[in-house]
C-alpha cells in the first residue's frame, strides 16, 4: 500500500513511512508569495500533525480558493492529505477529484500531475491497490512533461513505490535510482531526504541492508541540515526497520527512543502512539517486563485517545505478554483476550495465527501447560483452515486453466468444421463447373479429412494427459510431492486394517502404526530466513521421510508444517524405534540455503492402529485426533520429543470422550498407557533451552 501521510509503526509489525506524501511546491513559480509561504508552513506540519494542519488550512481557505492557479492547487493538495492523515477518506477523494477537475479547467500538467498522485494516495488508503498504481503511473508521466524538478522527484518515489507493491523490485529500483538523480540535480535537501529515505527502505525490502544503512546515512547527515524533527524522526523509523530486519536489537532500540524524542518535539500524537508500541515490543523481546508494561501502557493510552483499535489490541497482547513473564496468569489472559477479540473482529486470520502462537508460547513458559495446548490447538485450527483455503484456490485456477483450454480446443474443432463445410460448397460448385477436377477434389478432401483426423484424435491424447495431470494433482501437495490430507482420508475409507499374529519368526503381534510430526518452531525459520527458506526446510522432511520409511507406508502432508505417516503394518513393539529413527533422522539433516547451514527438530504424537480402548476399535478420525493430543503433549512438555499412546486401561472406570477432553489428565490417572521417546540435541545447545533453528 502507498504510504500515508499518517501512517505510522502501530501495528505489531515493523511499519514504515515509504515518503512523505506531500508534493512540495515549486516555489520558484510562486504566483502569491505571502500565501505560498503559508502553505509550506503547513505542508511540514501536515507531514507529522495533520489536526493540527488541517485547523490552519480552514483559516485560509476562503483566501486560498481565490487565489492564483498553482497555490490553490497546493491549498488543495494539502487539504486531501491533511483529510487523509485523519482517516476522512470520503472528504479526501472529493478534494482530489476536486483538485483533478482543477487541472483539467486550466490545462496546467503541473496541477493535473499532483493531482493524479494525490488520488493515487487516498485510493490506497482504500485498499484500492491496482487503481492506486495506475494513478501514480500515470501522474509520473504528465509529471515528466513539466519542469517542476520537486514534483517530479516526488512522482518518481510514488511510482516507485507503485512498483514495490506490485512485486516488480527491478521496475521499483530504477525509479527511485532515477528520483535520486532528480533530487541531486535540484540540489535542495528535502527531495533528496526524501529519495534516499525511500530507496533505503527499497533496499531494505530486497535484503540487500548494507546498501540500505548506506542510502539512511547519508539522508541523515543532510536532515539534520534542515533542523527538521519530523524528517529525523522518519529517518529513526526506517533505521528501526532495518535493524530489526539485521538482528541488531539494540541498534533498534536506540533508533526507537531518538526518534520517539523527536516525535514528542513536534507533538506527532500518531507517530508517538507508533512507536510507544514498537518500545514494549523491543524490551518485551529482551524479557524486560517493567519496560515492557510501562511503554505498553503508554501505547494503550495513546492509542485510545486516537481511536486507534490497531494500536490498542497491540498494547493488550505486549502487556498480556509481560503479566504472564511476571507470573501473572489471570491479568495476561485478560489483556491476551482483549487483544485477541480484535484480530477476530476484524478477520485477519494470518495475523490471528501468529498471535495465538505467541500466546501458546508465553502460556508454555508461564508453567501453563493446559491453557498452552487449548492455544496450540486453536492456531493448528486456523492453520489447517487457512491451508485449506489456499489449496482449494489453486485447485480452482487449475480447473480454470483446464477449462480454459478446452474451451480454446473446441473453438478451433468448431472453425476446423467450418471451414470443411465451406470447402465441400466450393467443390460441389467446382464440380458441376468443371468435370474434370472431380478427381483432384476428392483426393484434397480426403487428405483435409486424414489431416483432421490425426488432430482430433491427438487433441484426445493430450486431453488425456491433461486428465491423468489432474487427477495426480488432485491428490499430490504441490511443494513436497507427498500425498495430501484428501487423499488420505480417502484412502482410510476404504481401509480394512487386520490384525495379524505369528508373522515370521517371531510370532509378534503385527499392527498398523500413525505418526503425526509438526516442525519445531517452524514460525521462527520463516521470520529469520524468509518463506523460500520454509520451503526448502518441509522438501528436505519430506525427503527424509522417504529415506526413513518403506515405500509401502503412507506419508502425507497433513496441513502446513505437518506430516502424517500411516504404517499399515509394523511388529507392536517396533512403534516406539520408528519414532526415534524419526526424531532422529530428521535432526541429522540438513540444507544449505544461502550460505548457511540450516536443520530443524520435530515434535510427534504416535499410536498402533487400530486403537481399541474397549470392545470396538477407535475409527481413524478419533485415533488421528488422539495422536494429535499426544503430538501437543510433545510440543508443550519441550519439544525434540516423541509422545504416544500405547492402549488403555480400568476403560470401565472413565470413556473415550472423558479422555479426549484431557489426555494429559487421563494419563495421569492411568486410564491410558503412554511411552515417550526422546529426540537428541546439539551437543552446544542445553537440553531445557531447545533451539528454534540450528545454524551449522
Amino acid at each position: 500500500m502507498l504510504a500515508g501521510l499518517s501512517d505510522t509503526p502501530s501495528g505489531r509489525q515493523v511499519r514504515v513511512l515509504l515518503a512523505s506524501l506531500c508534493l512540495v511546491s515549486g516555489l520558484a513559480q510562486a504566483q502569491h508569495p505571502a500565501l505560498d509561504a503559508r502553505l509550506v508552513e503547513i505542508r511540514e506540519i501536515n507531514r507529522y500533525v495533520p489536526p493540527k494542519a488541517l485547523e490552519a488550512l480552514r483559516r485560509i481557505e476562503t483566501e486560498a480558493r481565490a487565489a492564483p492557479v498553482r497555490t490553490k492547487a497546493d491549498f488543495l493538495v494539502q487539504l486531501c492529505l491533511a483529510l487523509r492523515g485523519l482517516n476522512q477518506v470520503p472528504e479526501a477523494l472529493a478534494a482530489a477529484e476536486e483538485l483533478i477537475a482543477f487541472g483539467r479547467d486550466t490545462k496546467d500538467n503541473v496541477v493535473k500531475a499532483k493531482g493524479l498522485l494525490t488520488k493515487a494516495y487516498v485510493v490506497s488508503r482504500m485498499d484500492q491497490l491496482a487503481l492506486s498504481h495506475q494513478l501514480a503511473w500515470e501522474g509520473e508521466k504528465i509529471a515528466n512533461t513539466t519542469d517542476d524538478m520537486a514534483l517530479r522527484v516526488q512522482a518518481a518515489i510514488t511510482s516507485g513505490q507503485a512498483y514495490a507493491e506490485d512485486g516488480n523490485f527491478p521496475a521499483a529500483m530504477g525509479k527511485m535510482q532515477t528520483a535520486l538523480t532528480l533530487a541531486r540535480q535540484y540540489g535542495q535537501p528535502i527531495p533528496k531526504v526524501q529519495a534516499l529515505n525511500s530507496l533505503a527502505i527499497l533496499y531494505g525490502q530486497l535484503n540487500e541492508h548494507d546498501k540500505g544503512f548506506e542510502a539512511l546515512d547519508e539522508a541523515t547527515a543532510l536532515a539534520e541540515q534542515t533542523n527538521s524533527p519530523g524528517r529525523l524522526a522518519t529517518l529513526k523509523d526506517t533505521e528501526y526497520g532495518l535493524a530489526v530486519e539485521t538482528n541488531q536489537p539494540q541498534r533498534g532500540l536506540r533508533a526507537l527512543l531518538a526518534g520517539l524524542e523527536y516525535e514528542r518535539q513536534i507533538g506527532a500524537e500518531a507517530m508517538i502512539a507508533g512507536s510507544l508500541v514498537n518500545l514494549s515490543d523491543s524490551y518485551l523481546k529482551q524479557h524486560d517486563y517493567a519496560r515492557t508494561l510501562s511503554y505498553a501502557n503508554q501505547a494503550l493510552k495513546a492509542g485510545r485517545s486516537l481511536n486507534d483499535d490497531s494500536t490498542v489490541a497491540t498494547a493488550h497482547l505486549n502487556l498480556g505478554q509481560a503479566h504472564l513473564g511476571l507470573g501473572s496468569l489471570v491479568e495476561g489472559k485478560r489483556h491476551f483476550d482483549m487483544g485477541l477479540a480484535w484480530y477476530e473482529k476484524v478477520g485477519d486470520k494470518p495475523e490471528l495465527q501468529e498471535v495465538l502462537m505467541e500466546y501458546g508460547a508465553a502460556l508454555e513458559r508461564a508453567g501453563d501447560m493446559a491453557g498452552a495446548v487449548k492455544a496450540y490447538h486453536r492456531e493448528r485450527a486456523l492453520s489447517n483452515e487457512l491451508f485449506e483455503k489456499r489449496r482449494q484456490k489453486a485447485t480452482l485456477e487449475l480447473q480454470e486453466k483446464y477449462e480454459t483450454e478446452k474451451k480454446q480446443r473446441q473453438i478451433e474443432l468448431l472453425s476446423r468444421e467450418n471451414q470443411l463445410k465451406t470447402t465441400e460448397i466450393d467443390n460441389r460448385r467446382l464440380q458441376q463447373r468443371v468435370w474434370w477436377l472431380l478427381a483432384v477434389v476428392f483426393a484434397l478432401a480426403a487428405l483435409v479429412v486424414g489431416i483432421l483426423y490425426r488432430k482430433v484424435r491427438h487433441a484426445n491424447a493430450q486431453l488425456k494427459v491433461k486428465n491423468l495431470e489432474l487427477k495426480q494433482q488432485s491428490s499430490r501437495d504441490p511443494l513436497t510431492g507427498l500425498y495430501n490430507r484428501r487423499h488420505f482420508q480417502e484412502f482410510m475409507r476404504g481401509h480394512l486394517q487386520v490384525e495379524k499374529r505369528g508373522a515370521g519368526t517371531s510370532g509378534e503381534e503385527i499392527v498398523g502404526a500413525l505418526f503425526l510430526l509438526d516442525v519445531d518452531h517452524f514460525k521462527h525459520v520463516n521470520d529469520s530466513h524468509g518463506h523460500a527458506a520454509g520451503d526448502a526446510v518441509l522438501k528436505m522432511i519430506a525427503d527424509s521421510l522417504r529415506d526413513i520409511l518403506r515405500e509401502t507406508d503412507m506419508i502425507v502432508r497433513w496441513g502446513g508444517e505437518e506430516f502424517l505417516a500411516f504404517l499399515p503394518a509394523i511388529p507392536r513393539s517396533g512403534v516406539e524405534e520408528i519414532a526415534r529413527r524419526l526424531l532422529t533422522g530428521i535432526s541429522q539433516q540438513g540444507i544449505d540455503y544461502q550460505d548457511k547451514r540450516l536443520s530443524v527438530n520435530v515434535s510427534i504424537g504416535f499410536a498402533p492402529f487400530p486403537l481399541v480402548p474397549g470392545t470396538d476399535a477407535l475409527p481413524w478420525e478419533r485415533a488421528v485426533n488422539l495422536v494429535d493430543m499426544a503430538l501437543y503433549l510433545a510440543k508443550a512438555h519441550g519439544r525434540n520429543r516423541a509422545y504416544g499412546v500405547r492402549g488403555f486401561a480400568n476403560f470401565e472406570k472413565t470413556t473415550m470422550e472423558n479422555i479426549e477432553q484431557d489426555l494429559e489428565r487421563a494419563w495421569g490417572a492411568g486410564y491410558v498407557d503412554m511411552s515417550i521417546v526422546l529426540g537428541t540435541w546439539p551437543e552446544s545447545k542445553n537440553a531445557a533451552t531447545p533451539p528454534k533453528l540450528t545454524i551449522v
